[in-house]
Formats: C-alpha cells, structure tokens, sequence
C-alpha cells in the first residue's frame, strides 16, 4: 500500500522531475516509509511506500528491471503473488525482491497487459517500456487503489490522490456541471472518469490504458461481474449457496491475511465486520486486535454500537480496542477530515474512519473492513422495492437519487447547472448494459461496481490512508462476487435483506448481532445538523470563498440553514451537510 505518481510528456520536452516530487510530496501520509523518484526523458515516475510485504529495500520503488527494461510504480496488494511467482519461475525468470511488485513487472514481461486478469487483489500501476517508451496504466476490478489522471496537449500526470495532481500545478479547476449534477442527485457519487474538476479524471475500475509514446492511447476493460444464471443456479437451493459463499469468503479473508506484519481488524459490531472476525479466529488467529469507535449520543440516537463489537470480540478473544471520540474532537478534526478527501465525499462517517484510523494506526499497519457486503449480497433497502418493479429505473431513482432533476434549478446557480438530467441518462445507460436483466441484478450492479466505488470503498482507503494504514476489503473478492452474482435475488432479499450471508453468519457469530435493526457508522452530530456544527456550517457557506464562487442559490441556501432538519434527503442524508461540504472540500483544497 503505497502512493504512486508520475508524468509522461508527449511534446519531446523531458518529464518534470519537479512535479513529480511535489505529487509524491503530497502523498507522504500514504507511504511514510520510504520515497522514490525516477526520471528518464519523457518519463518520471514518484512512489511514496508503505512497508507491508518485502520489509526489505529489495522492493523499494520505483522498481526497474534492467534486464527486461521494465519500470513500475504500483500501488496496492497482490494476495496471490507467491504462486504467480512459483508459476514464473518455472518459466526461468529470476527475482531479486520477495515482494509483489517485482512480481507484477515479470507477470506484465510474460503475459503482457492479460497479467491483470491473474490477479488476486487491490492494484493501480504504471508500467514504463524502456524500449518501446509505451506507458500502461492499470487498476483494479473494483477500483478499490485510487488513480487520478490530469491530461493537456503535451502531457499526461497520474497520482493516487486528486490533492497530489493539484501540488503539481498547472490544472483545470473549474466545476464540472455533469460532475455537480452526480454529486447533487446520484447522492455525491461522481462516477468515472469524472471528477468535481474539469481538469482531472479518473481510470475506471478493471481498466487498463496503453499510452504510446506519441500520445495515443487505448483502454481495455478486462472484467465484468454478470449476473447471468443457469438453471442449475436458479434450482440450487439454499443452503448449498449458504455453503458456496461460505467456503469463497473463507478463501477471500485467508487470501487478505498476506502480510510481513501483523492483520487487525475494524469491527464494527455488525454481520459484515463479525463474520471476518469469526473467520480469522477459525483460521487459528490470536491475539487478533480489533477495533470500534464511537461518538456521543445526539437527538436521542445513540453515537455507539459498543454492545455489538464488545459482544464479538469477548466471544473471540480479540485484543479489543474502543475509541471515543467526543463532539468537540470531531468538529476540531472535521478540516483535516476534509482535507484527506481526494473527492467531495458527503457521508457522515468519514470523521469516524479518519479518527479511528488515527488511532488503529498507532497499533498496527494493515486492517480487514467490511465494506461491499451491502452492495454484493443485497443489504440496503432500496434493493426490495426493485424486485417487483415494472419501471426498474424510476424505482431506483426514486430510491436512491437526492433529488430530481426539476429541482435542480431552485438549487444550483446557472454556471453550474446541467442542461440535462445527466444523472438519470447515466443510470439508464449502466441498467441497458446486458448481463443483468432482473431489475434486482441492475441495482446490484450498478451500486457494486460503481456507487460502492466512489464512495464507500474511496471513503476507506482515503481516510486509512492519511494515517499511513493498509485496508483490506474481502467481501471485494472478484471471485466471490462473480459466486453473489449469480445467487437468485430472492436469497439475497431474505431476512430483511443480505439473506445468504446471514445464513453464513449463523455458522460463525451469535445470533443477537445477525437479528439486530441494521446499523450504520453513527455519527449523530452531523446528521443533526444544530449547535457547533450549524456554526460550523454556517461559516464555512458565509465564507467570501463561497460568495464569490456562487455554487448555490442563496434562496435555498436560506431555506437550509432556517431549518437543517427539513431538508432531509431520501436515503436520510442532509441536504445541508451536502452543499456545506462541496464548498468545505473546494476551500479547503484552495480552489
């Protein structure tokens, strides 16, 4: 887990071993072990590492080898590099490192850009040609590594974070309408390869893009989940699936247990964190160290689930750790919060990963989560409405969108509006796309391949990140998500939703954590937007920054901060820590 970076011209001028060094300078929380600059010619290359497979300097960064004359920066972890590496020694190539990036760069030499296809794991490289002076970029099936681009005529730069391509300078940073159109209405989510800025873009998920030395590029999407089924699936009950997704999930946390340090584990105290605990402490883990967070109860809900994680770390014997975090500690954090996001990202507990990865960091480099469940095996509310839906689109919409486009123009000053409902053509485009024809399986997928791209999996690496921790995310398994695929829908939507995993769960946990309301990260305070944090807000809005940028109208900018709890959005979000939060991240990144 590292940061990468680079630049590559296309003009004949050599790279910018300057910008390069202000890009990875910016990176220096996402690899505070090590640094690493290498430039030649039209190429330059930044690596900032983390030390969690290969301790040594053997697998420091850049990586080149000489004798295939192949370069790499690389960003993530390969969970099956130590059989990728058996099956390349037995085709003679010889390594110097015991790592996983060596392992890449012969993987790419043998098989080319299909060496993606062979990986177990989380990755976003860049691969220079010495001879060729062809550049390939390459990210993993879920996106769950970061890869923002920022292109002109000349050249092309590539950073982990979007507040590394800004350290370099010379970018668009006008608001994208379209990209303000997804954040107000696909709630905040801005799908590749957009981002708020016109002037930086993102590598989509299961993508890899050739670049040429004259600047011409092709992009290969190398995998897709589908959600097709045989017969035999539809007619398979139950507890066989129960059995399949037990035995892959077993698999894919074992697989995420590669490391030269100790694994711990965010333990929320819900079905999704809980099974990965139990699973571990099957597989004859000890001393396993968990961790919760909590904050103080605000408007009658309880800022906590102690009882929960507390319950299944007795009954695992884990090294158990509960943070709390008071009110007045998370609004002071709230700017550093802030400027850890690579992107605007509106969920609430964004503070809470943030301080709780501040504080798990001071114990332990590399963590399991427990994000995906919801999106893989069908546990958020809107998926039941779906599956008697005569106008999937409009159901979904309905659900899931923020508001419509109509009210679009009550909201957002002219500059920015779009000119169409933008959000609504992009969601028909990705439900049109064949390979899931039930209206279940088009909401699955758009949300697992997309939604759960760009905000819960961002929200995680961003906020472990900036405190230099590894997170690792099982559920994301390619290969158990292909199995959730083509589990029929009707087991997923059982027992009040994630029906099948449930089922696993009742193998493992107890029973009080599986039959329980469904909990989300609580942060109350923010959710009820009054006190501090309405100062807060109302300060951030009153800002000249934001008078003079002029994002919103100032009618319904009234309207908000008469009245937070009003305006409530249909996934119970606020509308008024939405707009506060766009214009908060654009201060904060000075733009």
């Amino acid at each position: 887990m590292c940061g990468i970076c680079g630049e590559v011209r296309f003009d004949g001028a050599p790279a910018s071993v300057t910008a390069v060094a202000a890009m990875a300078d910016a990176m220096a929380p996402r690899g505070p072990d090590g640094a690493g600059i290498l430039a030649r010619d039209r190429v330059a290359f930044g690596h900032r590492r983390l030390t969690i497979i290969d301790l040594s300097t053997r697998s420091s960064q850049p990586m080149t080898d000489p004798e295939l004359g192949l370069s790499i920066v690389f960003n993530g972890c390969i969970y099956n590099y130590p059989e990728l590496r058996r099956e390349l020694e037995g085709k003679g190539y010889r390594f110097f490192s015991s790592g996983d990036t060596e392992v890449i760069l012969k993987a790419y030499h043998a098989w080319g850009t299909d060496c993606v296809k062979r990986f177990h794991g989380m990755f976003a490289f860049a691969i220079h040609e010495r001879d060729s002076q062809r550049v390939v970029l390459g990210r993993d099936r879920f996106g769950i590594k970061p890869f923002y681009l920022s292109e002109t005529d000349g050249r092309l730069r590539f950073a982990s974070s979007l507040q590394a391509i800004l350290a370099a300078g010379d970018v668009d940073t006008s608001i994208d309408p379209v990209a303000l159109h997804h954040y107000m209405s696909f709630h905040a989510v801005v799908p590749p390869p957009l981002t708020i800025l016109k002037g930086v873009r993102k590598l989509p998920p299961a993508t890899v893009r050739v670049i040429e030395p004259d600047g011409r590029s092709r992009e290969e999407v190398y995998w897709r989940v589908d959600y097709t089924r045989t017969a035999e699936d539809i007619e398979t009950p139950a507890e066989v699936w129960r059995d399949r997704v037990l035995d892959a999930l077993r698999l894919s946390v074992d697989r995420r247990m590669v490391a030269d340090v100790p694994v711990g584990v965010l333990l929320s105290g819900g079905v999704d964190s809980s099974v990965i605990v139990a699973l571990l402490a099957e597989a004859g883990q000890t001393g396993l160290k968990t961790f919760s967070i909590g904050f103080e109860d605000a408007h009658g809900e309880v800022g906590n689930e102690y009882q929960y994680s507390d319950l299944i770390a007795e009954r695992f014997g884990t090294d158990h750790h509960k943070i709390f975090i008071p009110s007045a500690e998370m609004i002071e954090e709230m700017p550093a919060t802030v400027a850890a996001m690579p992107e605007p990202m509106v969920s609430y507990d964004n503070v809470g990963f943030f301080l709780l990865s501040r504080e798990v960091a001071k114990h332990i480099k590399v963590v399991q989560s427990g994000q995906g469940a919801d999106e893989v095996f069908g546990g958020y509310h809107w998926y039941p409405p779906m599956a008697s839906a005569n106008d999937p689109l409009a159901t979904y919409a309905k659900a899931f969108f923020d508001r419509p486009h109509e009210r679009m123009a009550q909201e957002v000053s002219a500059p920015y509006l779009a000119d169409h409902d933008v959000s609504l053509e992009f969601v028909r485009r990705q439900f049109d796309i064949p390979g899931a024809d039930d209206p279940v399986d088009k909401a699955l997928r758009i949300d697992s391949t997309v939604m759960l791209v760009d905000d819960p999996v961002k929200r995680v690496d961003a906020m472990t990140m900036a405190w230099g921790l590894e997170a690792r995310v099982p559920f994301l398994d390619h290969e158990l998500c292909e199995l959730a695929a083509r589990v029929p829908p009707q087991y997923k939507l059982a027992q009040g939703g994630k029906g099948v995993l449930k089922d696993v769960a009742r193998q493992l946990v107890p029973h009080e954590v599986i039959d329980r309301k469904k909990g989300y990260f609580p942060v109350p305070a923010l959710k009820y937007i009054s006190g501090p944090v309405l100062d807060m807000v109302r300060g951030v809005l009153d800002a000249p920054a934001a008078k003079d940028r002029g994002l919103f109208r100032p009618d319904y900018l009234d309207r908000l901060l008469a009245d937070p709890p009003a305006h409530i959005t249909p996934l119970r979000g606020s509308e008024l820590w939405q707009v506060a939060l766009l214009e908060m991240w654009l201060q904060s990144h000075r733009i």
